[in-house]
């Protein structure tokens, strides 16, 4: 098997795993939304260790597929994600797939499979050095903290944040992947090291961020960290590790169009309907006063007058 097929591979499965993780996540939000739910309380929760563990093992799967395929390869079928979410959640709310989500697993199938062909390349080589790792971490915590910042309403800001957290922790988890097995340096490096720690930070904020933003609900948000990944992971990709789409001018036309599909069809499946539970709740009618009449009861006879005889 090609390093391609098997960075792809690797891809498939990493991405139903986030999906599962991303249902259980939007089901606990939505369960501790009106509650003031902390990170302790989170911590507290079985179902919330139940998605940190789905992942942990999407992200290992994520992992060794940027060891084998570039980061404009690898992270635009994050969008799976949310082609295997849809049906999953579809699932668990007791409802039948849509047509329009059929319709926008095809566009982001299809938009994929455009990519597939213009982002396909050799395996990884080059690696951020520290300089720039920290510049990059520095400006990503700053451009979070403006999206994140005290006040802000969860929704599609802590979304977008979560991201671009995500994506940007994937670029140096690619640095510490081929860092460490290239077999040029030590093993425990500073730079191994240092960008490991910032790995670990910016995975562990973006979980975070993404269970805040699950708390309005699973599909816009979704679609918004599935659109801000790629994104984040690319421009680091083709600006800083010289990694090239294939095809020249033609395979950069090729990828946009096949990029405007994925994002069609990703925004298409973010429009799911409300569970048949919560529809019945929002539909169901305000209790009315009910006047009960009473049959009339048959006249009675007035009692003739009591007359005194006198003896």
């Amino acid at each position: 098997m090609s390093a391609t097929l098997l960075a792809v591979a690797l891809s498939l499965v990493s991405a139903v795993a986030y999906a599962a993780a991303a249902v259980a996540q939007e089901r606990l939000a939505a369960r501790t939304a009106g509650a003031g739910a902390s990170l302790w309380r989170l911590l507290g929760t079985g179902s919330w260790w139940w998605s940190v563990v789905l992942n942990a093992g999407a992200a290992l799967l994520h992992v060794a597929a940027l060891k084998y395929g570039p980061l404009t390869l690898v992270q635009p079928l994050g969008a799976l994600t949310l082609v295997a979410a849809v049906p999953l959640g579809a699932r668990i709310a007791g409802r039948h797939v849509t047509a329009g989500e059929w319709r926008g697993t095809a566009l982001t199938l299809a938009g994929l499979g455009t990519l597939l062909v213009t982002a396909s390349g050799p395996a990884p080589e080059d690696t951020l050095s520290l300089p720039e790792a920290l510049a990059v971490a520095g400006a990503t915590a700053a451009f979070i903290g403006v999206l994140s910042r005290r006040g802000a309403k969860p929704g599609l800001r802590h979304a977008t944040a979560s991201g671009v957290a995500s994506g940007v922790a994937s670029a140096l988890t690619q640095t510490v992947t081929v860092a460490a097995t290239d077999r040029s340096g030590p093993l425990l490096a500073p730079q191994v090291i240092v960008v490991a720690l910032l790995v670990a930070a910016f995975a562990a904020g973006g979980l975070l961020l993404s269970q805040t933003a699950y708390r309005g609900g699973l599909g816009a948000p979704l679609a918004m960290v599935t659109l801000a990944n790629p994104v984040a992971a690319a421009v680091i990709g083709l600006s800083l590790l010289g990694e090239r789409l294939q095809g020249g001018v033609a395979g950069v036309v090729l990828a946009g169009a096949g990029a405007v599909l994925a994002a069609r069809g990703v925004l298409l499946l973010t429009r799911t309907p409300a569970p048949p539970s919560q529809a019945r709740t929002q539909a169901q009618p305000q209790p009315q006063a009910t006047v009960v009449t009473l049959p009339a009861l048959p006249a009675q006879p007035e009692p003739e007058p009591l007359t005194l005889r006198a003896s």
